[in-house]
Order: C-alpha cells, then sequence, then structure tokens
C-alpha cells in the first residue's frame, strides 16, 4: 500500500521537508524531517540502536490532528494531500 501524505511544512524554503505520512495498513505515521545531531538532546532520550530521531516545527502537528478528526468524518486516502505521484 502507497503511503498518504499528510501534508508538507507550510513555510518550508525549498517546499520539500519536513513532511507528515501515513502508512494506514501499519496504521502509522512516518515523519520526514531533519536529523537530530545535538548530542546535548540525544543524551536526554533513550534511543534504541534500531530507531533514529527528526526534528519537525511544532506547526507541524497541525497534520497530525487534521487526520485525526478527518478520520471520524473521511476515508484519508482521499486527501488532497495524496494527489502527489511521487510518494
Amino acid at each position: 500500500m502507497a503511503l498518504i501524505k499528510l501534508g508538507k511544512d507550510p513555510e518550508s524554503p525549498s517546499g520539500g521537508s519536513p513532511t507528515v505520512y501515513l502508512d494506514a495498513e501499519k496504521d502509522t505515521y512516518l515523519v520526514q524531517g531533519l536529523k537530530v545531531q545535538d548530542v546535548a538532546h540525544l543524551k536526554q532520550m533513550d534511543i534504541p540502536d534500531h530507531e533514529s530521531v527528526v526534528e519537525i516545527p511544532r506547526r507541524m502537528v497541525q497534520f497530525f490532528l487534521e487526520m485525526q478528526q478527518g478520520a471520524k468524518n473521511t476515508d484519508p486516502e482521499v486527501k488532497q494531500d495524496d494527489a502527489d505521484p511521487d510518494v
């Protein structure tokens, strides 16, 4: 199953990142963002070797909330952002 693009950062200078996706089959979110490399921040987290951390702007939370509310009313696979053939 293809990923469902929920939204890109509307303030991204290049328009390509960060981006939030939904894998409806697994019922999980995938987040594209900047890889966290700040050692002080990483030391505050308990990150298993098989995981990584990305950073997105707070304003991106709208895409998670929009999906949560949209799921009550519509099928998430028909959202307008899904029209991107590159996903």
